[in-house]
């Protein structure tokens, strides 16, 4: 099977390409265990002057994985699952651990680049939102996603989002759940650079290794004072994403809608 996370290095970058091209890069829990110990292995690494996260196949990444998601729904209706499940509180703790990968992003000592080739939606939107720049396709799909579902939100989407675009634009995208362009994202701040197809990967490189050019040690800095300058806590906001996340598992709107989601169906939402 192939490894869900490539994790490879040159011109003092670390470039972490997540690898389930047939799923658009959705997240699997082997790749997330592997960026969970991939990324502060980077920021440890004093080689490392710049990281880049990005995905193969010509996405991003499509965020969680719905039809897992859906495949526990249609458990759940049957009643038939045998082995014990989580609790609610084991599932947000879970979510919470996974969810600091974002945090080391946002950050860790060194410039980030999330490289968007493609789709980037839900969860993988917010890890690319958690990176210091976004360089995205112009013709990207990006999307928050999670009102398509009845979730609410995780990897700290609803922290970043609004410090990028503004508080009103944030909360219009987190609830239509648009589909917007690389180009329209770059328009309204929410990506930093963008490229057509015949020069993307050109330049989305070549600013990789302008990043990593940097005086590093002086972006640590600036990046400590930046965050610092922002108000809010970024631990609080994740706490209650996991909690409200996982409970929004257990509605009936996000099952019928995971389920609908897999059979390309249009889901029905009960507010329930």
């Amino acid at each position: 099977m192939a490894e869900h996370l490539i994790e490879s290095f040159a011109d003092g970058i670390c470039t972490l390409t997540m690898n389930r091209p047939e799923a658009r890069n959705a997240m699997s829990p082997d790749m997330m265990a592997r960026l969970q110990a991939a990324i502060p292995r980077a920021a440890a690494n004093p080689e490392v002057r710049a990281l880049v996260l990005t995905g193969a196949g010509g996405a991003f990444c499509a965020g969680g994985d719905v039809k897992g998601f859906a495949s526990d729904a249609r458990i759940d209706a049957r009643g038939d699952e045998q082995r014990e499940a989580p609790t609610l509180e084991q599932r947000v703790q879970g979510l919470r651990r996974s969810m600091e990968m974002s945090r080391l992003l946002h950050e860790m000592p060194k410039p980030t680049l999330a490289i968007i080739p493609g789709a980037a939606a839900g969860g993988g939107l917010a890890l690319a939102l958690a990176c210091d720049m976004r360089f995205a396709l112009d013709t990207a799909k990006i999307t928050t996603a999670f009102a398509r579902i009845g979730g609410s939100g995780d990897y700290g989407g609803s922290y970043f989002l609004p410090h990028l675009v503004g508080a009103a634009k944030a909360r219009e995208l987190y609830f239509s759940a648009e589909v917007i362009t690389g180009q329209q994202a770059w328009e309204m701040g929410l990506v930093s650079r963008v490229a057509p197809a015949e020069t993307f990967e050109a330049e989305s490189q070549a600013y990789a290794r302008h990043l990593a050019s940097l005086p590093t040690i002086a972006i640590g800095y600036m990046k400590q004072n930046l965050n610092a300058a922002q108000h809010g806590s970024l631990s609080d906001v994740f706490d209650l994403e996991a909690m409200h996340m996982m409970r929004c598992f257990e509605t009936e709107d996000h099952k019928s809608a995971s389920i609908a989601f897999v059979n390309k169906q249009q889901p029905v939402f009960k507010g329930r």
